[in-house]
C-alpha cells in the first residue's frame, strides 16, 4: 500500500505529463451525493481524510485540504500537516486561494464528472480573471494512480411496493413530465440518485446506509425515461413494476443519448447535476434551461402513505432507542463503561430486531466525553474511546426501514456531569422546544426559523457551527434537499409533508458536546381566528425520552415545561405497549413529569 506522500508524488507525475500546475480533488464522486461507495473515495485515497465534505488541491510542490467547521478537529487528526496546508472552506474559498498560488498561463486540472456546472462556471471565471485555465481531464489522475482501487459491487435493485410509496411510477413520471413542459423544456436531466429512486419506486444497496441505485436519468416531457446505470442491477419484474416508457442504458453509453439532443431544450439543475453531462449536452447543440431538479419538491412533500410510514417507522425506532437507553443506564449503574464501538453495535442490534429494518441511515455517531465535541465524529477512524464517569455520551443514529427513515440524537448523563453541562444542555433543549412549537405562515423558509433554536445560546454568547435542521427522505436519503433550517440562506418554502430534523447543539472543544435531535413533519395548523392566512407547524415524529438528569428545571418556563412533560407522555403512551419488564420500568421513570 502506498503512503500518502507516494500517492501525491504519483499524482504530480501525472500532472506534469498533462501540463497541469494544479489538480482539484473534491470529496464528491460522479454522482455528487453526500455518501459515496468505497471505490469512489478519491479524496480519502489522496489525503487520508474520512469526512463527508472537503476539497484537496495538489500543486507542483505542495498541497492543501479545505474543510468546513464540522471537521476542523478531525482533519488535524487524520491529515499530515507536513504534506498539506489545512484551510477552512468558508474563510478561504479554495478556488480563490488557488488563483493566488498560480501564475498567468498555468493550467488547473479538474474532472467534470465530479463538479456541478455552477461550480465549473464560477471557477472558470475566477481563474480566467488571472489568466489561468481550468482544464477538463479526460481520465481522472487519481483513477490512474490508484492501483489497488476496489471493484464496484453489484447489488440488485429493490422494487418498492406501492403500499409504501403511495403512488405508481408512471403517475409520478407523467406529473413531473408535465412540470417539465410547463418550464418550456422537452426533457430534464434527473441527476440525483434519490430523485431517480423516487421516480421509479426502486431502492438499492450501492452505498452503505443510503438505499440507492447509482445512476442518473433523462426524463422526457411525455413521461418516458432513460435510466443510465449498470443493467446488471435491474431485477426481473422491473418493466412491469415501473410501467411503460422506461429504458435502461449502461452509464458508459450515456454519451450516445446526450449527444443526440441537438435542438432540444433540456432542463438541468446547475447546482446538483454534474458538469460533464451538461457540457456534453451543450456541445451537442442542446439548449440548457437552468432550473431546480423538478423531482425535489414533490419528493420532499411526502404523501399520506409516506407520512403514515414515517410515523410507523418512528414507533419501531423509538422502541429500539428506548431499549438501548435503558440498557445503557443499567450497564453504567453496574460499572460497565463500554467503549464507543460496543455501544454503537448494541444500538444496531436493537434496531435490527425491529420489523422492516434494512440498515442504519448513516454511520452512528457514538461519542464519549470530549469526542462528542466533534459534530461528525466517527469512532471507526481510530481507537473507540470508553465512557467516562461524570461526563456525557452523545449518540446520533438512525435507521432505514421499508416504510421510512429515522434520525435521532440523544445526549446521556454518565454519572454526574456537573452544573455547567446541565445548564448548556437546557439552553439547547429550550431552542429545540422553541422550534418545535413554532407556528408560521405559508411561504416561510427554514432560514427564517433558524434563530428560534439559537436564541437562548446567543443570549449567553454561544452558538453552534452547523445547521439546525436538514430534510429527510422516506426510505431514502437521511439528508434530503432542498428544505433546510440553517443560518445559511435557503429559499425553499416549508410545505406540508416535508420532514426535517430539529437539532440544535453545543460543543466545548475537547470536553463535551450535546444535541437534542428529533425529526419533525410540517403540518397544517389552520387559520387564526379572524384571518385568512393558513399557518403551518411541526409534528414531532421521533419518540424517545430526553435525559431529565441533564435538565435544569429553573431554566425552563412553564410553557417549556409543559411541552417536555407532554412530549414524554406521548413517548410513554406510544412506546410502552411494545416494552416489558425492566425496560418498561425504565421508560416510566425516564418520562416522569417534572414539576
Amino acid at each position: 500500500m502506498q503512503t500518502i506522500s507516494a500517492r501525491l508524488q504519483a499524482l504530480r507525475a501525472q500532472m506534469a505529463e498533462a501540463g497541469l500546475a494544479a489538480l482539484i480533488i473534491p470529496r464528491a464522486d460522479e454522482y455528487l451525493g453526500e455518501y459515496i461507495p468505497e471505490h469512489n473515495e478519491r479524496l480519502l485515497w489522496a489525503s487520508g481524510f474520512t469526512g463527508s465534505a472537503g476539497v484537496v488541491i495538489v500543486l507542483r510542490d505542495t498541497a492543501a485540504i479545505f474543510v468546513d467547521g464540522r471537521y476542523t478537529v478531525q482533519v488535524r487528526q487524520q491529515v499530515s500537516e507536513e504534506l498539506f496546508q489545512i484551510l477552512h472552506l468558508l474563510d478561504q474559498p479554495h478556488v480563490e486561494w488557488l488563483a493566488q498560488q498560480l501564475e498567468a498561463g498555468d493550467r488547473v486540472g479538474y474532472d467534470a464528472r465530479m463538479h456541478t456546472l455552477e461550480w465549473q462556471r464560477a471557477a472558470s471565471k475566477t481563474l480566467e480573471s488571472r489568466q489561468i485555465s481550468l482544464v477538463e481531464v479526460s481520465e481522472n489522475p487519481v483513477d490512474i494512480c490508484w492501483h489497488d482501487r476496489p471493484e464496484p459491487e453489484v447489488h440488485p435493485a429493490l422494487l418498492l411496493a406501492e403500499s409504501y410509496t403511495g403512488r405508481h411510477s408512471l403517475d409520478k413520471r407523467h406529473a413531473i413530465g408535465a412540470a417539465i413542459e410547463e418550464k418550456g423544456a422537452d426533457a430534464s436531466l434527473i441527476f440525483a440518485a434519490d430523485s431517480v429512486a423516487w421516480l421509479l419506486n426502486i431502492r438499492g444497496n450501492d452505498i452503505p446506509a443510503l438505499p440507492l441505485v447509482l445512476g442518473y436519468a433523462l426524463l422526457d416531457k411525455n413521461g418516458d425515461l432513460v435510466f443510465f446505470t449498470n443493467p446488471e442491477k435491474i431485477p426481473e419484474g422491473f418493466s412491469a413494476h415501473v410501467g411503460e416508457g422506461v429504458t435502461i442504458m449502461n452509464e458508459r453509453e450515456a454519451s450516445i443519448i446526450l449527444e443526440n439532443q441537438k435542438g432540444r431544450k433540456i432542463l438541468a439543475d446547475p447546482q446538483t447535476a454534474n458538469a460533464w453531462c451538461q457540457l456534453m449536452l451543450e456541445r451537442a447543440g442542446a439548449e440548457l434551461i437552468a432550473d431546480q431538479d423538478p423531482v425535489l419538491i414533490p419528493k420532499a412533500c411526502k404523501n399520506e402513505t409516506e407520512i403514515a410510514g414515517m410515523r410507523s417507522a418512528h414507533i419501531r425506532d423509538g422502541v429500539a432507542e428506548t431499549q438501548f437507553l435503558a440498557w445503557l443506564d443499567a450497564e453504567v449503574a453496574a460499572g460497565r463503561l463500554h467503549d464507543e464501538g460496543v455501544l454503537s453495535d448494541r444500538l444496531y442490534e436493537f434496531r435490527a430486531e425491529q420489523d422492516l429494518f434494512k440498515d442504519v441511515s448513516f454511520d452512528t455517531i457514538s461519542a464519549a466525553a470530549g469526542n462528542a465535541a466533534m459534530c461528525h465524529y466517527n469512532h471507526l477512524n481510530g481507537t473507540p474511546a470508553r465512557l467516562e464517569m461524570d461526563s456525557v455520551y452523545l449518540v446520533d443514529s438512525g435507521g432505514q426501514y421499508l416504510d421510512g427513515t429515522t434520525d435521532i440524537t440523544r445526549t446521556v448523563a454518565i454519572g454526574e456531569p456537573g452544573a455547567e453541562v446541565r445548564r448548556m444542555f437546557t439552553l439547547v433543549l429550550k431552542g429545540h422546544i422553541a422550534l418545535d412549537q413554532a407556528h408560521f405562515p405559508e411561504g416561510t423558509t427554514g432560514t427564517q426559523l433558524d434563530i428560534l433554536a439559537r436564541q437562548f445560546l446567543w443570549q449567553q454568547g454561544f452558538d453552534y457551527d452547523h445547521g439546525t435542521g436538514h430534510g429527510v427522505g422516506c426510505y431514502l436519503s437521511v439528508h434530503e434537499g432542498p428544505q433546510r433550517i440553517a443560518k445559511v440562506y435557503n429559499g425553499t418554502e416549508l410545505k406540508p409533508g416535508m420532514v426535517l430534523s430539529n437539532e440544535p447543539g453545543f460543543y466545548k472543544d475537547g470536553t463535551y458536546g450535546m444535541r437534542c435531535d428529533n425529526l419533525v413533519g410540517v403540518t397544517v395548523v389552520g387559520k387564526v381566528a379572524g384571518t385568512d392566512r393558513t399557518m403551518l407547524g411541526f409534528e414531532a415524529l421521533t419518540l424517545a425520552p430526553f435525559d431529565l438528569r441533564l435538565v435544569e428545571r429553573d431554566l425552563l418556563n412553564d410553557a417549556e415545561l409543559d411541552w417536555l412533560n407532554e412530549y414524554h407522555v406521548k413517548v410513554r403512551e406510544t412506546i410502552s405497549p411494545y416494552l416489558e419488564g425492566e425496560t418498561l420500568d425504565w421508560l416510566q421513570q425516564a418520562t416522569r413529569a417534572l414539576q
